[in-house]
């Protein structure tokens, strides 16, 4: 109980404090005008002291703020029925009004202005008074708790009671690997999923668990666009990699860019036959893919295309920046980060840290857009859901991924972010105590992130050289950067309304006797755009008898996957290592290091109709746990090896428990189908395949 009153005592104290702030600047800002503007005067027309000068602003200051407060909601319920226009300009008139009516209350009688100075002295001193509160409430989390509090309250008042069922939000903290989580909770970094586990509460106490904390294995292609696309449409059949070449529609299709996104969610729908995870009552936040929901926000896959008023989600960037507050807390939050990462890259450059990645450019920009506004936004989003009341809720947080690739998965700038996703986590939980639903909170990851420098780095080349030097072809005596594709970026692209651009490769490449060559993590994509089928090993060795050799021999590459006319499909390595692909459960060879489950997913990959004609793994260290990237990553995630195929799920106690060894993307999305049902009823319509089953 002693200490429940501290707690409220500090909070009161703190509440005090930044209004007193408020008010002192609110106060200073009165005087400053006065001083500025000939017809706004806070001291009689003989003069006055000083200290009454003083006293007068600071009592003309806290009636206008008393005023703002108490008066202009009533204001504003009375002007709903006049036109937004009308009322844009009304607002100006109104403060000022207010203004007018803060000096008349002077005892002293020593304010005045005129009516049209009054206009611009409200509107200077409302604009710095909700800066300043908004800078004192940066970082102020129980601050912003209890707006939303106050905002729910009202809601519950407007709206019937809810439904007693539980409803379901789905947080997917993107690139978090299990072994990343575990070590973040040991570390103290993430207080409330320590808490949820029961691994940790007050200092020598262990907590009641009520999550459970499990991993599941991604598939070969072990990236947010086929993870993502298989959790929420339950099919990520062809989609072999975060990027590839269609021999057949002469295209690259690339998962973060929208066109391709909508037309891998077209095929989902198609193949799954089912609109996807969220249909029934559903929305999906700060996605790839939209999952079926009606609501969406910040979804890539619809930003290509305009949506009608009516499915537009009121829950994105507009409506949250409508909020002066949330547009401060959010704009010094993001110029901090910039800063912050500046000299995070600053310090790593001084001390010749390795491996390291470029950090310049829009970068910083980036990073920041990734970690404060896609997360602010996302998480107010999905807790105006769940004070709606809605069913089912699926939300991707990228902050971790973005800074991971540039900064290493285990580095101090990855633990920051940790940190900061915890406590969005502790905001979601907080907030619904005051939903009119119960909520289970469920937590995953699509993929994780393997360590290890770039190839280009230990080797010189990039893979595109070395498949041209297989080939016979020039290469150039400089290697080019292969740019990283990372989630974030889209969405910046998305959020700015710019086209998404990638070079050379982008679109339609002519289909030229060159090669294509494609990067996605440490797994790449070879494609001979002339050959309208998938090439064979004996046609490949027929035109470019040195390639695949080149390849399977180099030290960075760790196994080829090729078609073969005599054995349908088989696994190159070094040393002339040729296994078909029904004999690698015998005999796994350069498989044998990747871990249980790597000839599986291979043999999938293989029967996809848009697999490349060779499909390259780099090499892996099962010591370290590194992987060589064929982008500009140095924790990388996309294809075979280590800690970037092994995800997490944290799920309540309440719900069923996932299976020993779940594989897939696709598994994934039949156990949140499952737990959804468990919530009270069946929430993605049953295949008419899945109806015969039952």
């Amino acid at each position: 109980m002693r200490r429940v009153l501290a707690g409220h005592w500090r909070r009161v104290a703190s509440q005090v404090g930044r209004s007193v702030t408020v008010w002192a600047v609110s106060t200073l800002t009165m005087l400053v005008l006065a001083g500025i503007l000939p017809d706004f005067r806070l001291q009689s027309p003989t003069g006055d002291s000083a200290t009454r000068i003083a006293v007068t602003a600071a009592f003309g200051a806290g009636a206008f703020g008393v005023l703002s407060a108490v008066v202009w909601p009533l204001l504003v319920r009375l002007f709903l029925l006049v036109p937004t226009l009308v009322l844009g300009l009304l607002v100006f008139f109104l403060n000022g009004a207010l203004l007018l009516l803060a000096l008349r209350l002077n005892p002293a009688e020593r304010g005045d202005a005129a009516p049209e100075t009054a206009v611009v002295v409200a509107a200077v001193m409302s604009a710095v008074a909700s800066a300043t509160g908004g800078a004192l409430a940066v970082r102020d989390d129980d601050a912003y708790r209890r707006r939303l509090y106050r905002l729910a309250d009202r809601r519950r008042r407007r709206r019937p009671a809810g439904p007693a069922t539980p409803g379901t939000v789905f947080i997917q903290l993107d690139g978090v690997g299990h072994d990343v989580l575990l070590a973040a909770v040991a570390g103290g970094l993430m207080p409330t999923v320590a808490r949820w586990t029961g691994r940790a509460d007050a200092p020598g106490r262990r907590a009641r668990p009520t999550h459970r904390l499990t991993s599941w294995r991604t598939d070969w292609s072990s990236q947010t666009g086929a993870s993502q696309l298989g959790i929420l449409h339950g099919s990520n059949h062809d989609v072999p990699a975060f990027r590839w070449y269609e021999k057949d529609r002469g295209e690259v299709m690339v998962c973060n860019r929208p066109t391709s996104a909508a037309e891998l969610q077209r095929r989902a729908v198609e193949w799954a036959g089912h609109g996807g995870l969220l249909t029934v009552d559903g929305a999906s936040r700060g996605n790839l893919f939209s999952g079926g929901a009606e609501e969406q926000a910040l979804v890539l896959s619809i930003a290509a295309r305009r949506r009608s008023r009516e499915t537009r989600s009121r829950a994105g960037y507009f409506a949250y920046f409508s909020d002066p507050a949330n547009a401060v807390r959010t704009a010094l939050s993001f110029f901090a980060e910039v800063g912050r990462e500046i000299g995070q890259s600053t310090r790593a450059r001084a001390r010749k840290e390795r491996p390291r990645v470029g950090r310049g450019g829009l970068y910083p920009l980036v990073r920041a857009f990734a970690t404060i506004v896609e997360r602010d936004v996302v998480v107010t989003a999905v807790m105006g859901d769940m004070l709606a009341g809605r069913t089912a809720v699926y939300a991707d947080l990228v902050a971790y991924d973005e800074v991971a690739h540039h900064s290493g998965p285990t580095g101090r700038d990855a633990a920051k972010v940790l940190e900061s996703l915890d406590r969005s986590l502790a905001l979601i939980e907080n907030v619904a105590e005051h939903a009119p639903r119960p909520y289970r909170i469920v937590v995953l990851s699509d993929h994780g992130q393997s360590p290890g420098e770039t190839f280009r780095t230990r080797y010189g080349l990039t893979l595109g050289d070395l498949v041209r030097a297989g080939c016979g072809l020039p290469v150039s005596r400089r290697a080019e950067r292969t740019h990283s594709g990372a989630e974030a970026r889209a969405a910046v692209r998305a959020a700015l309304r710019r086209p998404h651009k990638e070079g050379r490769e982008e679109f339609r490449p002519a289909r030229g006797s060159e090669p294509i060559v494609l990067a996605s993590g440490n797994l790449g994509l070879v494609s001979f755009p002339d050959v309208h089928h998938r090439m064979s090993k004996e046609e490949i060795d027929a035109r470019h008898p040195a390639l695949l050799t080149t390849l399977a021999n180099h030290p960075g590459i760790g196994f080829l996957l090729v078609r073969s006319e005599k054995h349908g499909g088989v696994v190159l390595g070094p040393f002339g290592t040729e296994i078909p692909l029904d004999r690698l459960d015998d005999d796994p060879g350069p498989l044998a290091d990747f871990g249980p489950g790597a000839a599986e997913a291979v043999r999938r990959t293989h029967s996809f109709p848009h697999t490349a004609d060779i499909m390259v793994n780099s090499w892996y260290d099962p010591a370290e746990g590194e992987v060589l990237a064929f982008e500009e990553q140095i924790g990388s995630h996309g294809g075979l090896g280590g800690a970037q195929g092994k995800p997490f799920l944290l799920s309540p106690l309440a719900l069923s428990a996932p299976p020993d060894g779940l594989v897939g993307a696709e598994g994934v999305h039949q156990m949140l189908r499952r737990w959804l049902d468990e919530a009270g009823g069946p929430q993605v319509p049953l295949t008419a395949r899945e109806k015969k089953a039952a």
